[in-house]
């Protein structure tokens, strides 16, 4: 059966945005492309799940002529992806995307039934308290970057019950960029 894996960047502090929606606490290694994370974290998925504020801001992104050749391949790579996009006032657009509006956990246990890859779990905030909440995310790989915010959009909020994970791998990087990867202990 598919998994659904939680795949995206936080600070030390928890926070997956800052106050006004930035992103440029972002750390960056001169040792790894973001062209290179973004494939590697598509490369065993087929399927992203987006909540209605993050596909709108980022499910149909292009990069622009001055990205280099690996970001557009990887934007590409991306665009190629079905597109599941949960929201409880939007209903479609003009692509290729499936709007889901109700029934939550039944639609997730229908599509991870599917034959195929595994899912991102794209985000936002709100989506992933939703999935938390209905015990549907399977495995956390989250980059954690050594940068304090004091405010923002915190991954976390509104968590209904204790969810204990197992750490799977631990890997740093000379920026102090840590990936964390913990799987779901099942309760």
């Amino acid at each position: 059966m598919r998994k659904i894996i939680l795949n995206l960047a936080i600070t030390l502090d928890g926070y997956i945005e800052g106050p006004n929606g930035e992103l440029d606490w972002l750390v960056r290694d001169e040792k790894v492309d973001f062209g290179d994370i973004l494939q590697d974290i598509l490369s065993d998925k087929d399927i992203i799940f987006y909540g209605r504020i993050s596909y709108d801001k980022w499910g149909n992104y292009q990069p622009d002529e001055k990205a280099t050749q690996k970001i557009r391949d990887a934007y590409k790579l991306l665009q190629r992806k079905q597109k599941y996009v949960f929201s409880k006032t939007k209903k479609d657009d003009p692509t290729s995307a499936i709007f889901i509006n109700a029934n939550i956990k039944e639609r997730v246990a229908e599509i991870k039934a599917q034959p195929g890859k595994n899912i991102w779990l794209y985000g936002g905030a709100n989506l992933i308290t939703t999935f938390l909440n209905l015990n549907l995310i399977d495995e956390y790989r989250l980059a954690v970057h050594p940068v304090i915010l004091g405010k923002g959009k915190p991954l976390f909020t509104n968590i209904e019950t204790q969810h204990n994970l197992t750490l799977i791998e631990a890997k740093g990087y000379p920026s102090g960029v840590t990936l964390m990867n913990y799987k779901a202990t099942p309760h």
